[in-house]
Parts: C-alpha cells; structure tokens; sequence
C-alpha cells in the first residue's frame, strides 16, 4: 500500500510538473461562486459557477462525472469531450481525485435523478500531491487522526458534523449571552503572575522585559478590573493552559468561557446557568435528554449535592475546620482511603480535600448535579458566607464525573483577599505547586473599589464533547497537543 502510495506521490509530480509549464497549476482565485449545497435546489438550466475539491470520479471515455465536496455538502458535475473540446483531456489525464477545480456550466437532472452542473468551462485550481485516504472511506489511524485533522474533516461525515456542532454550539453560547446584555472581551494571555485557579502554570521567557511570564490559567482577575471599569455584563472565550495530567476529560490547552455580572449572587448565576444550557442543549439536540457513550444524561432536572457535608460523611469528621494539613493526612492514613504515596504528595489542606473530591465524589456524579457548600480555604477569591464564614458562596456543576462549570459569588473585600493570598503563598512555600500567587495589582484595583458581582467558568470543550457523544476531549479539538513528531516517523505521517 505504502509503495502505490509513494508511487502515486512520483506521478502526480510529473503531472504539476507539466502543469507548471503550462502554468495552470495553483490559481489565485476564483469568482462568483455559489454554494455546493444550494445546486440540488436549483431549476434546470440555471448558469452557475461552482468550486471545490474532487472526491470522487468516474470516467466514461469521452465523458465523467466528478463530485466536488467543502464542510457543507458536494456537488455532481460533468464533463465531455464534446463541451470541453482540447480541455477535457486535462481533466481526463491530468486532473485527480483530491485536486480543486472550478467550473462554469448549467444545472441539470440525469436519468437517476441527481440535479448536476453540465461543465461549459473549467479550470484546475490547485493540485493535490498526495491522495485522500484510501476510498474516501476515512481513516483509522490515531495519530494521523490528530495530527492530520483536515484528513478526517474531509474524509468523515462524523467528525465534519462533530465539528459543526461545536461552531454551532458556541455561536448559540455567544447569541444567549449576548441577548442577556452581555458584552465580549478580551484578556491578556501572558501574564506576569499566575492567578486566578488552583493550577500548575506554563512559565515561558518574556524577552523584551527580561521576565518570566505565565500562559495564564484564567482570565478571571482581569475580567473582574473590566467590571469594575463599569462594564456591568463581561464575558471571554479563549485559552486556558494549566500544566498538569492529561486524559479524556483533560488537556493542558483548553476553550474555556467566563462570564461576570455586577450586583448578582451565585445563586443568580445558577439559575442563568441553567436556562442558558437548556437553551443550547434544546436547540442543538432536539430535547434535554442528552445520550452520551451509552449513558442518557437528564438536563431538565439538577440534582443538588451539599459538598462539604458529603466529603465530611465519608471521613466521618467536619472537613469545614481543617486547618493543618498533616492533621488531614492523618485522617486520612486512618481511614485508609488512598496509598501512602498519594497521601505524601499532599501539600495542603486544599489539595487534600480536592483530592477526596475528585477519587471518592465527583467519579459518582452521573447527571447533572449542582454542589453548593465549599469549604472557605478551596477558593482563595470567592466570598465568604454571611451566616458561616467557613463557607463560600459558590457552586459547581458536574455531570458524568465531570467539572463543567464552577460559580462563586466573587470577593470584594481587599483585606480578605491579601490574607486568602498570603495563605496560598504558604501553600506555595509548602510545596502545593497548583497554589495561587500575590497579585498585587488586583489588589490595588479591589482597593478602588469593585461593586458586588458573580463569575462562572464553563469547560467548552467537556460541553461540546457531551453534545456530540465524542469519548474524548482531542475528538473535539481541531488540533489537540500531540507529541513531537520522531525524525523516523515522519514519513507515515506525509504518506
């Protein structure tokens, strides 16, 4: 296979070669052109002019059909000798199957009903070296899969539609909020301290001021300052990078959007939260039942789940007044509920809980379910509850083990926030690598004065691959990280 590859590769460079001369090989455009879908609705006899990609030709002599395929649809033309004259033994000899083209002619029905474009003139557009996979049948390989994503685009109806619904599914986002007065801004990407999540930073070199700066983990402290600004309704999407494992729910670089309110509550976000997916999920799939991997996941109903008074059964003790993070890891020991290993790896007492969370919780959340509850100390930026200042005002969504979304009524008070940062400096210092830093700057801006508001991150990516019933994150990123192509392995990939 790999040799009539290869031999293939060798014929159609002789064939550009040629074309070269005749310089007809790579155009710069082509005008007028109506949409591949649209030609199946029009009358017979219409002038048009279409381009696109051949997927397919069949050849009879002095005729052939060829379809011409973009994202949203493909379209039949043919073409004879008798209408082309000379030209047609370009396309019979020179022209294959992955090449552009562009052709003017008259729409008609054949004989077996498919409405098509009678070719009057054509032109090759750009050639193609290398052949589409085998049959137009798609691909299997994994890392080409990846790696070579425009193959799959062109090659599978699954992964073209997966890829639609996520534009549509982001559009849909994007239109709800901004129907809700919303308006869409943008962040810094590198940032010169890392805040705003309990993630491990990228660091890389600023060399024009001679710095270390961070890819930022979230946008958060700054969407808050475009608030204060007056900007009442703020929301971002873009890329978040957090340096830590990667799985099929996880990436280091991923689509994360943030919006912010000024003068709502959490509570206030959940309900917006809740219309708002409902609304996306309704439009993309029909209805709020949601088949994912064999599972059908319920949005019409959020479970609620109390987080501090589950983790706190399962240890047997009130995680809402642990201080010391040894004290933690005794519990811990005594419960035997992980190896030694994890247990001498927890840096604090936020790190210790988190990680009941997500081994001995978050695995059994199925359906969508709201917890509300947190502990004060796991989010150093979120406000503290009027009756109980152990808690936070804030709530996450998880649905099929997990995080989508995470909401909090925001922090305000400046003296609050040095001690909740100096606190994750100790952290820090302690070895907890995931800890925030000071940012000083926020904190001059909170001492300007910010008005009461509530934030809510909501994982993209997770949401599309729920949507779309793909099993992995890297099935709904066009390009996901791959590992650096070996020098001896670089030949499958171009094959």
């Amino acid at each position: 296979m790999e040799n009539t590859k290869n031999n293939e590769y060798e014929v159609r460079k002789e064939k550009l070669s040629k074309l070269k001369e005749e310089m007809i090989a790579y155009k710069d455009k082509y005008d007028d052109i109506e949409k591949l879908e649209n030609v199946a609705t029009l009358d017979d006899g219409t002038h048009i002019r279409v381009a696109g990609r051949i997927v397919s030709k069949r050849s009879f002599g002095k005729f052939m059909f060829l379809n011409l395929y973009d994202v949203n649809g493909t379209a039949q033309v043919s073409i004879s000798k008798q209408d082309l004259g000379d030209n047609y033994d370009l396309f019979k000899k020179d022209i294959d199957i992955g090449d552009f083209i562009g052709v003017d002619g008259e729409v008609y029905t054949t004989g077996t009903g498919v409405k098509t474009v009678k070719v009057l003139e054509g032109d090759l557009l750009s050639k193609s070296l290398r052949p589409l996979p085998e049959k137009f049948h798609g691909i299997t390989d994994s890392d080409i899969k990846y790696r070579q994503r425009y193959l799959g685009i062109i090659s599978n109806d699954s992964t073209r539609t997966t890829f639609k619904k996520r534009i549509q599914i982001l559009n849909d986002i994007k239109d709800y909020l901004r129907s809700s007065d919303f308006v869409e801004v943008e962040t810094p990407i590198l940032q010169n301290v890392a805040s705003g999540a309990n993630a491990k930073p990228f660091i890389t070199k600023h060399n024009a001021l001679n710095e270390d700066f961070y890819l930022r983990i979230a946008p958060e402290l700054y969407l808050k300052q475009v608030v204060e600004s007056g900007f009442n309704r703020v929301f971002e999407l873009g890329k978040n990078f957090r340096n830590e494992g990667m799985d099929a729910s996880h990436l280091q670089e991923f689509t994360m959007l943030e919006w912010y309110a000024a003068y709502w509550d959490y509570l206030k976000n959940m309900d917006f939260l809740e219309k708002l997916l409902k609304d996306v999920i309704t439009d993309v799939n029909g209805n709020l039942d949601v088949e994912y991997q064999g599972k059908v996941f319920n949005f019409n109903e959020f479970e609620k789940v109390n987080y501090s008074k589950t983790v706190s059964e399962l240890l047997n003790t009130d995680i809402l007044d642990f201080k010391d993070v040894e004290e933690v890891k005794k519990i811990l020991r005594d419960n035997q509920m992980f190896d030694e290993s994890e247990i001498d790896n927890i840096k604090s007492v936020t790190a210790a809980v988190d990680l009941i969370f997500k081994k001995k919780v978050r695995p059994y959340l199925v359906q969508p379910t709201i917890l509300y509850d947190y502990p004060a100390y796991m989010i150093p930026l979120a406000r503290r509850n009027d009756k109980d200042n152990r808690l936070i005002d804030m709530f996450q969504l998880v649905v099929n083990g997990w995080e989508l979304s995470k909401c909090y009524s925001e922090l305000i008070d400046p003296e609050i926030q040095r001690r909740t940062f100096e606190q994750q400096m100790i952290d820090k210092n302690n070895g907890d690598e995931e800890s925030m830093s000071i940012d000083e700057d926020f904190i001059l801006a909170m001492e300007h004065g910010m008005p009461p508001m509530s934030g809510l991150g909501l994982g993209i990516d997770r949401v599309v691959s729920l949507l779309t019933d793909e099993p992995t994150l890297r099935d709904v990123i066009l390009f996901p990280q791959m590992k650096k192509i070996k020098q001896q392995d670089n030949q499958k990939v171009l094959k």
